[in-house]
């Protein structure tokens, strides 16, 4: 069974960058697309980002074009999610997750497996 695990979040200044990484294990991520959710307290899940199993990428909201950049690396079957300018509201917990069916989607329930999250924290 697929598993993924986030890395890379913390606490940042606003106008500051961060990499977050998801790193997957008991399967190739070859045949699924990779989406970036978050949820900052209080508030629904949303969608952020996301890369097919073709390589397409899409972002969803329009607050993050322009500022966030997924990316793969097959040789350590590893997805990022490059931010830049980071903002106090984007402060929340992000997850990466996977879809079987290899295209992107911005409906969290669509998703078949989920990492445990990692915090980023925007803050002067």
């Amino acid at each position: 069974q697929l598993q993924l695990v986030e890395s890379g979040g913390g606490l940042v200044q606003p106008g500051g960058s961060l990499r977050l990484s998801c790193a997957a294990s008991g399967s190739t991520l070859d045949y699924y697309a990779i989406g970036w959710f978050r949820q900052a307290p209080g508030k629904e899940r949303e969608g952020v980002s996301c890369m097919s199993s073709s390589g397409g990428s899409t972002n969803y909201p329009d607050s993050v074009k322009g500022r966030f950049t997924i990316s793969r690396d097959n040789t350590k079957n590893t997805v990022y999610l490059q931010m830049n300018s980071l903002k106090p509201e984007d402060t929340a917990v992000y997850y990466c997750a996977a879809h079987a069916w290899g295209y992107c989607t911005g409906v969290k329930d669509d998703y078949d497996y989920w990492g445990q999250g990692t915090q980023v924290t925007v803050s002067s």
